[in-house]
């Protein structure tokens, strides 16, 4: 496998406000990797970055944890030579994502009664190899019926009432609005009202392509596209109260989740990487061209919602998400709750993207 000529090598020195960076808690996101992966490897992305190459990095940070952010970067520089990342076109983007944390009832009642659901038993993971002729290659989910597969109901028809009866109610929340977003974030911190501290993670999800209310909102001329955030959106909900399902039912896609627990409130859900996030230093990447654990040196200088700096940090790939795609294209994770949130919702940023590569790699591609 042989580096994309998206990639091209620099410097550490060309990396504006490396050495400005605290590298420690980066550090402690890329650590938590390295102790995962000798349980399950991750795959290799597309554009050449090899995850055996990661193996020495990988075998230090578990044997001789950095213990300062001096330690970290001599770490990081000593493993890794930073390439920037070339967009296929236009500039790098970055946006944002958090977990929620919201009030929720173990039960049913009159305030409380919307669900989030766990994973429906007839729910069937598709591929090439068992996609009946003629569905849409698009769905990586169908429905297991007597006579075949088909496709599975939408977010209208399951709101309506397609999955009743059969038991899949995790919890109930008082709000459509905070369970889409929630869906839109693929897990929350529940403050149950029996007094429990629970998380909701993603399991699956209905298959069908995902339409972001923001764009729908702009597209009818209700939101200018230039002033759509999830505060925004929020907002145009909560004026337009019976408009809600008309807008949201036009996003087909649905999630179900599972229950997890709360092991560290300082971090976030475990996602697709099979680790914790980090609030501030994990980011969700396409996987299908990046490497889970790679670092990646973000250079966002117009984005200031995080600490009201110009942001310039090393983050992690340990995330991905349907509408992350392209190699520089990045989700940051921006922590749990309200604040976490405010801060996730105005992300919308140009970026430069420097992916670290592991030395080798970046010696065999001289």
């Amino acid at each position: 496998m042989s580096l994309s000529p998206l990639l091209v090598e620099r410097s550490f020195g060309d990396l504006p406000g490396w050495g400005d960076d605290d590298h420690l808690p980066a550090f402690a996101a890329f650590a938590r990797s390295a102790f995962h992966v000798p349980v399950k490897p991750y795959r290799s992305g597309a554009l050449g970055v090899d995850f055996g190459a990661f193996a020495e990095a990988y075998a230090q940070a578990r044997e001789a944890p950095a213990a300062s952010s001096s330690e970290a970067r001599a770490f990081f520089e000593r493993h890794f030579v930073p390439m920037l990342v070339r967009p296929e076109t236009g500039a790098g983007l970055v946006t944002g994502f958090y977990e929620p944390q919201v009030e929720a009832s173990p039960v049913r009642t009159e305030h409380f009664a919307v669900p989030l659901l766990s994973r429906p038993a007839d729910l069937v993971d598709v591929d090439d190899a068992n996609r009946p002729a003629g569905m849409d290659p698009y769905l990586a989910f169908a429905r297991r019926t007597a006579d075949g597969l088909a496709e599975y109901p939408d977010r209208g028809a399951i709101e309506r009432g397609a999955l009743a009866g059969q038991g899949l109610e995790i919890a109930w929340l008082a709000d459509k609005v905070d369970a889409f977003f929630i869906h839109v974030q693929g897990a929350a911190r529940l403050v149950m009202t029996d007094g429990r501290l629970c998380r909701v993670t993603y399991a699956a999800k209905s298959g069908q392509r995902f339409t972001g209310p923001g764009k729908i909102l702009s597209g009818l001329g209700e939101i200018p596209l230039a002033d759509v955030t999830m505060q925004s959106i929020r907002a145009w909900f909560k004026a337009h109260p019976g408009r809600v399902d008309e807008i949201l039912w036009q996003n087909r896609s649905y999630i179900f989740f599972r229950e997890a627990a709360v092991d560290d409130a300082a971090l976030g859900p475990i996602a697709a990487a099979k680790v914790p996030l980090t609030p501030g230093r994990s980011m969700a990447v396409d996987r299908l061209l990046h490497t889970f654990g790679t670092p990646f040196f973000i250079d966002a200088p117009t984005l200031t919602a995080f600490d009201k700096n110009p942001f310039r940090r090393l983050m992690i790939a340990q995330d991905t998400g349907s509408a992350i795609t392209g190699p520089a294209r990045g989700d940051l994770f921006a922590g749990s709750g309200d604040a976490a949130g405010e801060i996730a919702g105005v992300v919308r940023n140009a970026a430069d993207f420097y992916a670290l590569v592991p030395r080798a790699l970046a010696r065999g591609a001289r």
